[in-house]
């Protein structure tokens, strides 16, 4: 196998780790603390903004653009909805604005 496909393998295999490892410590409990439960509900926010601040530090016209759409859709409408509509925001502003 080339060095590219052990990568891609090992990669998924400490992913199913870690997602089965939390799922099993987490099952040993039976309530979660609530500073627990609200912690793990800011990880999505966390990943996302990963995610985003880097390119919206090093952004151009367009990315700005979607960024302040999404920001603005984000008011009323739900992560799902605030990542499709950037997104079609994105790719609509960078093939007009070139």
């Amino acid at each position: 196998m080339s060095t590219t496909l052990w990568i891609i393998f090992w990669g998924a295999v400490a992913t199913y780790l870690t997602r089965v490892g939390g799922h099993l410590v987490l099952s040993r409990f039976e309530r979660i603390h609530p500073r627990v439960e609200a912690g793990l509900n800011a990880v999505p926010a966390a990943v996302l903004t990963t995610l985003v601040a880097p390119a919206a530090v090093s952004a151009g016209p367009a990315e700005l653009l979607a960024l302040a759409v999404a920001a603005i859709v984000s008011l009323r409408a739900g992560l799902l909805a605030i990542f499709l509509i950037g997104a079609v925001v994105l790719i609509a502003a960078r093939q007009f604005m070139g």
